[in-house]
């Protein structure tokens, strides 16, 4: 078999599979089915990386996801490549390149090794004491060094070449975890007729069932059954077998988030496949099965090479084949790493001692023991070990002090119990409570439809654990509404000896000396001694220990560190651990690419480019578009030898003096329908609603609950229970999200109805003198005179035969019309008015010339003239509050003393001195330019363009109590000058307002 560390006969792999791959430039060869980490360890390697802080030597923790230390870059080419890659999950393929990170010139001499001598100066907390002395320091010095020393891993510059895929998909009951618990619950619901997936985060199912060997279910070794279960759930019609497939997040409403490594096991994929694949899946029932991870023993220098946990040194064995060391010593405080002593011993591998902190292990252990030739050092400690590159010696003795005794040895396995994994259990929101009996914390009451079975539940016996979660799968899929199927009969299993033992405990050799390093967290170098120190410190919540001390944070999320952390805290505090607490376990579970997540979302696709009905005839007119949000807008329409400016100016004045079409699709549209719908917008809109007249149409103007305007829009009454509602482009999805969010919360008693329609309706604005005689052939069935549909009205009828909503409506202060018909036919439509325009002498105009139109009229833009503290009031928009209402989002915050005091902002016109300087939008605004600096800023300008129709330049700016100011002189300092304006109201054409009738 391949690598000097093959045991023949022992593991589930293919000898004859070989594939080669290279570990920092040096060519290996392993065993298809290896993951990286064994075969690493099958070729001798202990050492694979340097740690993040003090740049220590390290090698493997685990076998699995839970591994702190061994992270990779790995890649097939100089292309494709991952930084912080864990080579416990990782699997070899032909080709494969991994190299080690975090250490420089190389991996066995890294000149960062220094920080470990400066160590006492990187205690926990350095950085918040170190760098505040010189304070000017900081910038120049401190933090560019920080950053340059931060992170693991280097991150690719090149484009990602590879592809990802993303899948939404509902099941019955969505099982995460693919151990016997998960197992035994998919198949009762799969047999009760549900629809299931499972998920398992491995290339087999099986979980403990890797490395444990005694264990039998329905008289069969579990693995094989394992298997056979497996193979009858992938046969099934109704269930999806997932493995290599993380449930990375639990979300609301049973939204949970899946990762897929499709292609990452593959020495030539196929290019059409995707590298991974982000499952999105809404279960109306989850049953959690994600087992137990196996805690370290904490004592002086635990983290050498070599050194890891018992059930990874048995997985490396009984699954992989693989010993993990010639001469292995064994540290505990449980059975479980008793029976990976024995299965050592039994494949030839030497073990010259198991050191257990316990005074009186089981007796039938240690008769074991001394059966196979293994000396026992009972109520003793391992109180440090030697090795430099890799473990070569540990120190046996009493915590209490004492002689002690050097034993040789290459690799030293340790357990101090399993900590059920909760953290899919607590992503839910699921609170977890102290179970003093085992003397750890368990999920407690569920706030989601779903269900802890198994070791995450704090069930030990593989019996037990398999009936349970038979019976947890079948009332799962009863649950979720399946009433066919028999309920399923869980098989009988024989628990080996190695499956007990989840106690607490032990980090006895760590002691209290503050000179040794006995690590706590691995991944970010936390020791005992920072946990001591930040309670030291004043930090007494565990919150607080956990930033102090960057315990159990980053991508470890608190695995293998947090209760040990906890442990040493509660200790400190002289307080039982759970009144200590327990840290919030986040997402995601363990790294998610930035591919998988992004997905199709990149390059032109990054974000959805949204494109009006009349797209390809105005880029087909030369239209220059702009992007507003997700749209594409024709901005201007230049025509031949003209600049932006001169092209504005003439569709200006065009649309003054003749007329002009605009593509107004982008407008936000919702239809509010119900026997309520009045009594709705009066809640939602500062506006009365009840006295408006089918077939007319009110600008109407939103707040927040704190009284600051949120959007605003026309509102056209349709019939007693229908309203066609618009809103700005960029506040359609807000507002259609605040309307359902207080219908659904606030007001759900009323009868009422939201439907988007924003894309559904194509608008086309034609507005100017001649706006009329444009569109009137083409209308069928409204009588466009004044009387019959004056200015704020509309009516349902047809243009060029197809149906319209027409609005007698204008944001230029022109005569205007917006044309709303079906978006299929809004090109044609477009194209039929502009046969009529275009010889009239209109023209089609771009979203600039609509901003300097509107602004000569003194019409706001909710974001531009606005900025989330200004009220109906500031923006002089206090007639579009209804007086006689005693209730409307926002009331409440608009009567707040602040709001209605005077010296707030106020929208007010501006004009400068000199009319062809036009002032820049968020220039500053000041009473006295001879201030000394820095000066007291009264207001700023929001909107400043030239207008062609004034002949001079206009703008518009929030002013401390602008409107008692009318006519006084201010100034904008710029940089290389100070403006002088002049404070105007801010109707700046037409201001009585004849226009609106033509």
């Amino acid at each position: 078999m391949s690598g000097a560390n093959r045991i023949k006969g022992k593991g589930r792999l293919t000898p004859a599979r070989t594939v080669r791959f290279s570990f920092d430039n040096q060519v290996l060869t392993a065993v298809e089915g290896d993951t990286l980490a064994s075969a690493l360890l099958a070729n001798g390697v202990h050492l694979t990386g340097r740690s993040f802080k003090y740049h220590r030597p390290r090698g493997m923790l685990s076998a699995g996801p839970e591994e702190p230390n061994a992270l990779m870059d790995v890649g097939r080419d100089a292309v494709r490549r991952t930084p912080n890659i864990r080579a416990t999950v990782q699997e070899v393929y032909d080709g494969m390149r991994a190299r080690s990170q975090n250490r420089w010139p190389s991996l066995a001499f890294d000149v960062g090794g220094l920080n470990n001598l400066a160590s006492p100066f990187f205690a926990a907390g350095f950085y918040y004491k170190t760098f505040m002395w010189p304070k000017a320091a900081w910038k120049k010095i401190y933090e560019p060094v920080i950053r340059a020393a931060a992170g693991l891993g280097v991150a690719p510059t090149e484009p990602d070449p590879d592809h990802y895929a993303n899948h939404f998909a509902h099941c019955d009951v969505l099982v995460i975890g693919g151990g016997a618990a998960g197992l035994s619950a998919a198949l009762a619901a799969a047999h009760a007729g549900a629809e299931v997936i499972l998920c398992d985060e491995q290339a087999e199912t099986g979980g403990a069932f890797h490395h444990e060997t005694d264990a039998k279910v329905d008289g069969r070794p579990g693995w094989e059954w394992a298997q056979a279960v497996t193979a009858e759930l992938r046969a099934m019609d109704n269930v999806r077998v997932l493995t290599r497939t993380t449930a990375f997040g639990y979300q609301a409403q049973n939204h949970v988030g899946l990762v897929e490594r499709v292609t990452e096991h593959l020495a030539n994929p196929d290019p059409s496949l995707p590298r991974e694949r982000l499952w999105q899946v809404r279960a109306k029932r989850v049953v959690i099965a994600t087992g137990a991870i196996e805690r370290h023993m904490v004592f002086a220098n635990n983290d050498r090479p070599g050194i890891m946990l018992a059930s990874a040194a048995r997985t490396y064995l009984n699954h992989f084949g693989v010993a993990v060391g010639a001469k292995v010593g064994v540290y505990t405080a449980c059975d479980s790493a008793w029976n990976a002593a024995f299965d050592l011993k039994q494949a030839g591998v030497s073990v010259p001692a198991i050191v257990d902190v316990r005074p009186d292990p089981d007796p039938e252990l240690v008769a074991r023991a001394k059966e196979l030739g293994i000396e026992v050092f009972a109520g003793q400690a391992v109180l440090d070990t030697s090795g430099k590159l890799r473990v070569k010696s540990m120190k046996v003795g009493k915590s209490s002090g004492g002689s002690t005794r050097d034993i040789s040895i290459d690799a030293l396995i340790m357990s101090a119990g399993w900590t059920p994994s909760v953290h899919m259990y607590s992503q839910s929101r699921g609170k977890v409570v102290w179970d003093e009996a085992s003397q750890r914390f368990l999920p407690g009451r569920n706030v989601q439809d779903c269900v802890s079975v198994g070791a995450c539940n704090g069930v030990d016996d593989l019996r037990e654990a398999v009936a349970d979660a038979a019976k947890a799968g079948h009332d799962a899929a009863i649950a979720a509404g399946i009433s066919a199927g028999a309920a399923w009969t869980a098989p009988e299993a024989e628990t080996g000896t190695s499956w007990a033992g989840s106690m607490m405990g032990s980090a006895a050799g760590a002691g209290t000396n503050t000179t040794v390093k006995a690590f706590v967290d691995f991944q970010n170098d936390v020791t005992a001694k920072d946990i001591r120190l930040a309670v030291r410190e004043g930090m007494h919540s565990i919150e607080h220990v956990k930033r102090f001390t960057t315990n159990g944070m980053a991508t470890d999320q608190g695995k293998t560190s947090n209760i040990h952390g906890l442990a040493i805290a509660a200790e400190m505090l002289d307080k039982p651990l759970p009144q200590v607490g327990l840290t919030t376990f986040r997402s995601p579970y363990t790294p998610v690419t930035f591919g998988a997540i992004v997905n199709h979302s990149r390059g032109d696709l990054f974000d959805p480019t949204r494109r009006t009905p009349m797209h390809g005839w105005e880029e087909a007119h030369g239209a220059v578009f702009e992007d507003v949000g997700q749209w594409k807008r024709a901005w201007y329409y230049p025509r031949a030898g003209e600049d932006m400016h001169e092209a504005v100016n003439r569709e200006c004045r065009t649309v003054r003096e003749v007329a002009g079409m605009f593509d107004a699709s982008t407008l936000g549209k919702i239809e509010v329908v119900g026997p309520d719908a009045a009594r709705f917008l009066n809640l939602m809109y500062t506006n009365g609603w009840d006295k408006l007249q089918p077939g007319r149409c009110k600008y109407g103007i939103m707040l927040r609950e704190d009284g600051f305007i949120y959007d605003d829009g026309v509102v056209g009454r349709l019939a007693e229970d229908r309203f066609h509602v618009t809103t700005t482009t960029g506040g359609a999805p807000r507002v259609m999200h605040h309307m359902e969010d207080y219908l659904q919360t606030e007001f759900p008693d009323l009868k009422v109805w939201l439907t988007s329609t924003t894309e559904q309706w194509a608008v086309i604005a034609v507005q100017g003198p001649k706006a009329r005689e444009i569109i009137a052939p083409l209308v069928e069935g409204i009588d466009l005179s004044n009387d019959a549909m004056p200015h704020m009205s509309v009516r349902e009828g047809k243009i060029c035969g197809v149906p319209t909503r027409l609005f007698r409506m204008s944001f230029t202060g022109e005569a205007g019309y917006e044309v709303n018909v079906p978006a299929d036919y809004g090109e044609a439509v477009w194209k039929a008015l502009w046969e009529r325009a275009e010889p009239l002498g209109a023209c089609a105009y771009g979203t600039e010339t609509m901003h300097v139109l509107r602004a000569e009229k003194g019409y706001i833009i909710v974001g531009q003239d606005t900025d989330g503290t200004v009220t109906p009031d500031d923006a002089g928009l206090n007639w579009a509050v209804a007086r006689k209402k005693s209730d409307f989002v926002g009331i409440r915050g608009m009567k707040r003393p602040d709001l209605v005091a005077s010296g707030r902002k106020q929208l007010v016109g501006l004009t400068t001195k000199d009319p062809n300087i036009v002032l820049e939008e968020g220039a500053q605004i000041v009473a006295d330019p001879n201030q000394t600096v820095p000066m007291k800023m009264i207001g700023h300008v929001t909107s400043a363009y030239w207008s062609e129709n004034c002949g001079r330049s206009i703008a518009m700016g929030l002013v401390i109590d602008g409107r008692s100011i009318n006519g006084k002189t201010l100034y904008v300092p710029m940089p290389d000058k100070t403006i002088e304006v002049e404070v105007t109201d801010t109707v700046f054409v037409d201001k009585e307002g004849v226009r609106l009738n033509g």
